[in-house]
């Protein structure tokens, strides 16, 4: 999800750098392309309904994009990127240095996460809609791409649970793809109350599933917090 409100260029001459005019008209771009999809669908969506959304020439669009699908996949990075960094921000990451402080136990860190992941969809629907949804018209490079961000979100929720055997790494899977699951309809339909209505009944059913044992041993216990490293803070 690129910058959320992309500025127009002001009229007339102005002095902005030719990377930067091309940075703002590339998020226009991607967020025409996102809202243009909210209405028709990545097949029933054109070029032209995005270059008139955006208001940007055909060859600026292609200065900047192969094609309709490369635009897509440049949106969907930036979707991806946009969540996966809201999730890590909730739960203590720096942004700038990618150094993260792991305050409060496990499960206390698992429900910040879910609820600002479910957060994020709701504010950024189109976007949304394009990670979630779209993505599976758009052909196999964007399902395989839609994969590894899976990959990517199993990973850092198994780092945030301090979770290591193979045993729990594959309860982190479920979560992710239940979770996906569970959204992606709501999604859809553009349901913002149903989607921050999943977060409640998904973190009590991870707090069963961690009491029961089911993600293993993990680093550390308790509510101690703990440095990207898993070592106790000072």
């Amino acid at each position: 999800m690129p910058d959320s409100s992309p500025r127009r260029l002001p009229r007339g001459r102005y002095a902005l750098s030719r990377e930067e005019v091309e940075r703002i008209q590339r998020t226009r771009l991607c967020t025409a392309m996102a809202e243009a999809m909210t209405e028709k669908g990545y097949v029933g969506t054109s070029v032209e309904d995005v270059l008139k959304r955006a208001v940007v020439s055909r060859q600026s669009f292609y200065q900047l994009f192969d094609s309709k699908l490369d635009c897509f996949m440049t949106a969907f990075a930036g979707a991806g990127d946009l969540l996966l960094r809201r999730v890590l921000e909730s739960v203590g990451v720096d942004e700038a240095t990618g150094q993260a402080r792991l305050e409060g136990s496990p499960l206390e860190r698992f429900e910040r996460a879910v609820t600002a992941y479910l957060d994020v969809l709701a504010a950024e629907l189109p976007f949304a809609r394009l990670f979630l949804v779209e993505v599976y018209a758009a052909g196999p490079d964007a399902i395989r791409r839609r994969s590894e961000v899976q990959v990517t979100l199993t990973n850092a929720l198994a780092d945030l649970l301090e979770v290591t055997d193979d045993a729990g790494r594959f309860t982190c899977q479920m979560i992710i793809a239940a979770v996906s699951a569970m959204v992606t309809p709501l999604v859809a339909a553009g349901d913002v109350d149903g989607l921050r209505a999943v977060g409640p009944p998904v973190i009590d059913h991870v707090r069963r599933l961690w009491e029961s044992g089911t993600f293993g041993t993990p680093q550390a216990a308790g509510g101690e917090t703990q440095t990207a490293g898993g070592s106790p803070g000072s």
